[in-house]
């Protein structure tokens, strides 16, 4: 089964017509994919208490997972379809019977040392590394704005597209990357339902 990864941005938190269009999107096509949930206003709620309490990334790291958690919950919440999935065999459960796996990513990541306790390994690398778990080869990243045809990850990750750990995550899942924006939105279910995926195909080099 050839699985495509899409990260919703946690941006889109702040915007329920864009987030609700590309959910009823995805819901339209019915993949198969998994959802990557960002942070959004959960994530920054860590960077925040981080900044006043002063504990280390060790720390923020476990929590930021968390965040992630709690912002697929309320993703989640847009449609019964959508189903909550901890591990590789829970996202498997869900594709077989013909859901659309939430990924949680505690479980999975806080084990893996390959990924850092650090802010520069954001949602943007999970989708990445959890790509190379499953053996996903397309990643669609939605984001709350558009990046320019051809652009490089490694520009992209200059320009806080994407995290700065993004370029490399990316390039070892060998997975073909695409970020679509708003001007996306229009159309995306056609291109989808047509093989392809929406927005802009990212040169890893």
């Amino acid at each position: 089964m050839s699985v495509t990864i899409v990260k919703v941005g946690g941006s889109l938190a702040h915007s329920a017509a864009q987030r609700e269009a590309w959910l009823a999107t995805l819901i339209a096509w019915g993949g198969p994919l998994v959802v990557v949930p960002g942070g959004g206003p959960f994530a920054a709620a860590v960077r925040d208490a981080q900044a006043e309490m002063g504990f280390d990334d060790k720390a923020a790291h476990k929590m930021a997972l968390l965040a992630m958690e709690q912002y697929g919950c309320a993703l989640a919440a847009f449609s019964g379809i959508f189903d909550l999935a901890a591990s590789a065999g829970e996202i498997e459960s869900v594709l077989q019977a013909g859901g659309i796996p939430v990924w949680l990513p505690s479980r999975m990541v806080a084990p893996a040392i390959e990924v850092p306790a650090s802010w520069d390994a954001t949602s943007d690398s999970l989708s990445a590394w959890l790509a190379a778990k499953i053996g996903a080869r397309r990643l669609l990243l939605i984001k709350s704005c558009d990046c320019p045809a051809g652009a490089l990850v490694e520009d992209l990750a200059m320009d806080d597209v994407v995290d700065p750990l993004f370029p490399l995550f990316s390039g070892q899942a060998g997975v073909e990357v695409f970020i679509a924006g708003p001007a996306a939105l229009p159309g995306a279910l056609d291109i989808l339902r047509g093989g392809g995926v929406p927005g802009v195909n990212v040169m890893l080099e």
